[in-house]
């Protein structure tokens, strides 16, 4: 069965391999038309280099193509993958240098919050540029797999308007899994669950080892016993504890989604461990992903002997995309947890959300299990992201600025510490910086800049303890290049 595989953003290298060797894991898609597109020809080339010989040394009759121009290589797809960043990390580092300004303390900043609300602003016009391509070009019925955050944001707006088939897909649930069974001591395949919520906000609501169930104190003491996550986790344990639930999200994650761990900078502190970024530094991905930005390039001959080697399907990893193919094509069941509108998958969550939650794919598509119904302490806090997430939205496709700002507002971390003239002086400063990406928001951009000079609020330089210097991207760039020199490479993304 000849299908073609889109990947739009195939330049983030090392996740496109992971996605292609899982695909051509499944033998009823070794010949598929797997598609690169992406807006940098150098890592675009790379990938494809990468790809081919994954093809070539397995033997494979897969054809590979690379296009600069996305409509092309979108032609005849019936299954189109986003990765993408809109904006690189140029834009990004605006979404957490300008909100700290005001107090709004972020360790990544990529889902709500004042940094995911404005990623999604410039995601959305992408998003719908995308979905037009594929309702014009590709095959028609295709399905978008939708990797990029924010992911609810973009799934909705892919969905609502775009008018393109759309599964949100993330490996949150899966790694919390892992974390869960280790924290317990059992083998993974011993340990089974269902999860639901949104995304970055999911609930292990029923946790069973060999059908018994795991309740809130056993799962307490797990974690609070351990002598890595007893430090690690210490706002997703005091969540476990004060809603009886675990979450899926990482410790720096979670406390940005709430207004009660990163509000005070003495308090910050308390709640985060410094040992890695992702559990709680500010700014931590920024620096991260700026410190690693080319890490890639350094490993290239190590990524193309990794890709000289006989596929291994025992290897294959669990990334939703290519179980979701394999199971549409051959009528295998897979069971997932996937980004979907609600439409009674969650009832006291709104049918027009999006949710994350227990489905399963076969021949005959996604189905999802309904009637589910959350607790009633994870559905407050999952309501007041999704309230914020459907202004979002509907402020990016329309380009109103007001209920941007009102989105923003209702934020749960950026109201527990703002006024309101701080969130709309903070909101033009992050239009202004981001002009180059909001389209829709070009007519208001000159108004923002007026306001601006007129310099009316003044913002706050708050030194917390959850802080290493959160720098601009251009002085992480040298630095790192002089660690290089140096010869002290930092540790690249496991992506």
């Amino acid at each position: 069965m000849s299908v073609t595989i889109a990947i739009i953003g195939a330049g983030s290298i090392g996740f496109t391999k992971k996605l292609v060797s899982d695909i051509l894991c499944v033998p009823e898609l070794r010949d598929a038309r797997i598609a690169l597109t992406d807006i940098n020809p150098r890592n675009l080339a790379m990938a494809e280099e990468i790809v081919r010989r994954i093809v070539e040394a397995n033997g494979l009759p897969t054809t590979v193509v690379a296009e600069g121009d996305r409509r092309r290589a979108l032609e005849g797809a019936r299954y189109v993958i986003n990765c993408t960043r809109i904006g690189g990390l140029e834009a990004y580092a605006s979404d957490i240098q300008i909100p700290l300004k005001y107090g709004v303390d972020q360790c990544v900043g990529d889902t709500i919050c004042a940094g995911g609300i404005l990623y999604g602003q410039r995601n959305v016009p992408a998003i719908l540029d995308f979905c037009r391509d594929i309702r014009e070009v590709a095959e028609p019925g295709a399905r978008l797999l939708n990797y990029a955050n924010p992911m609810a944001i973009n799934t909705w707006a892919a969905i609502d308007h775009g008018g393109v088939d759309t599964i949100g897909l993330c490996h949150g649930v899966q790694n919390g899994w892992r974390q869960i069974a280790s924290a317990l001591g059992v083998p993974r395949e011993e340990l089974d669950y269902i999860c639901t919520g949104i995304n970055h906000q999911t609930w292990y609501v029923d946790l069973r080892h060999n059908g018994r169930r795991i309740e809130k104190d056993e799962l307490v003491a797990a974690f609070e016993r351990h002598p890595v996550f007893s430090q690690q986790e210490k706002v997703r344990i005091d969540v476990l504890k004060r809603f009886g639930f675990y979450s899926t999200e990482s410790n720096g994650h979670l406390s940005e989604y709430l207004p009660w761990y990163r509000k005070r900078p003495d308090e910050i502190g308390r709640w985060i461990d410094m040992s890695d970024w992702i559990h709680g530094e500010t700014g931590g991905y920024l620096r991260y992903s700026t410190e690693s930005r080319n890490w890639f390039e350094t490993d290239f001959p190590a990524f193309l002997e990794e890709a000289g080697q006989r596929l291994d399907p025992a290897r294959r990893t669990d990334e939703h995309a290519s179980h979701i193919i394999e199971a549409l094509e051959t009528g295998r069941t897979y069971r997932g947890h996937f980004n979907v509108k609600n439409r009674g998958i969650i009832t006291n969550l709104p049918a027009d959300c999006i949710v994350e939650s227990t489905g399963f794919v076969d021949r005959f598509g996604l189905n999802m299990v309904s009637d589910l119904t959350l607790p009633l302490g994870c559905a407050a806090t999952c309501q007041a992201s999704v309230d914020v997430q459907r202004m979002a939205v509907r402020a990016a496709v329309t380009g109103d600025v007001d209920l941007l700002k009102l989105s923003v507002l209702h934020d749960p971390l950026v109201g527990a510490i703002c006024s309101p003239e701080e969130v709309w002086q903070m909101v033009d400063e992050m239009l202004v910086a981001q002009a180059a990406w909001l389209p829709q928001y070009a007519d208001a951009i000159p108004a923002a800049r007026e306001r601006l000079s007129r310099g009316t609020v003044p913002t706050r330089q708050w030194a917390g303890a959850a802080r290493r210097e959160v720098r601009s991207v251009e002085e992480v760039r040298e630095a790192t290049a002089a660690r290089r020199t140096m010869g002290a490479l930092g540790q690249r993304p496991g992506a």
